[in-house]
C-alpha cells in the first residue's frame, strides 16, 4: 500500500467528522459546523489516503500558524510564547490504519509546509489525563520535546505541550 497527501475539500467533511470523533479523546469531539468552521479557518488542513482510493480520507491534520483567531486554550498558550510557529491543532489517523506510517506522512507534510513558511518551529499537544502514551511516545520519536503542562476543559485534561525545531 502506498499512500499520498492531498488538501481537504469540503466533500471530505463527513469522513472526517467520523474519523475525529472516532478519536476521542486523544482529539475533542465535534460537530458537523465546528469541523466546517475549524477546516475553514485553518491555515493548512491536509489528508492522507491511499493511492488506490484518493476519495476516502484515512487520516488527516489541521493546522495553525501564529496569529490567527482561534480559540483554543491551547493555541493561545503557544501564542503567548512566540510568533514563528506551526500549530498541529489535530492529527488522526483511521483505526485499523495506525502503524502504517501514516503519522509520519502527515508530520513529513507538516514539517515541509513549516520550512516553506519559514517558521522555525511546530507545536502540538498531547493528552496526559486521559493518558494518550502511544501520542507521546511517537511525539517523542520525532524530536519533540516538552515545553510546559496545561490543565483544561474544567481540569478534566491535562496536556503536554510539545515543541520540535524545523
Amino acid at each position: 500500500m502506498t499512500f499520498s497527501i492531498r488538501s481537504l475539500g469540503r466533500d471530505d467533511l463527513p469522513r472526517l467528522l467520523a474519523l475525529n470523533n472516532a478519536a476521542v479523546p486523544a482529539v475533542n469531539e465535534l460537530d458537523a459546523e465546528a469541523l466546517a468552521a475549524l477546516v475553514e479557518h485553518s491555515n493548512l488542513a491536509i489528508a492522507v489516503v491511499d493511492d488506490d482510493a484518493t476519495d476516502s480520507v484515512i487520516g488527516f491534520t489541521i493546522l495553525f500558524i501564529a496569529g490567527a483567531e482561534y480559540a483554543s486554550e491551547n493555541y493561545h498558550w503557544f501564542s503567548s510564547r512566540s510568533t514563528d510557529f506551526l500549530y498541529v491543532d489535530r492529527i488522526v489517523v483511521a483505526d485499523g490504519y495506525r502503524g502504517q506510517g501514516l503519522g509520519q506522512v502527515l508530520y513529513d507534510a507538516i514539517f515541509g509546509a513549516a520550512r516553506r513558511l519559514k517558521l522555525t518551529e511546530v507545536f502540538c499537544e498531547v493528552n496526559l489525563e486521559p493518558p494518550n502514551p502511544g501520542s507521546l511516545a511517537f511525539h517523542d520519536r520525532l524530536g519533540f520535546t516538552e515545553v510546559g503542562q496545561l490543565s483544561t476543559k474544567e481540569d478534566t485534561v491535562v496536556v503536554s505541550l510539545l515543541a520540535v525545531s524545523v
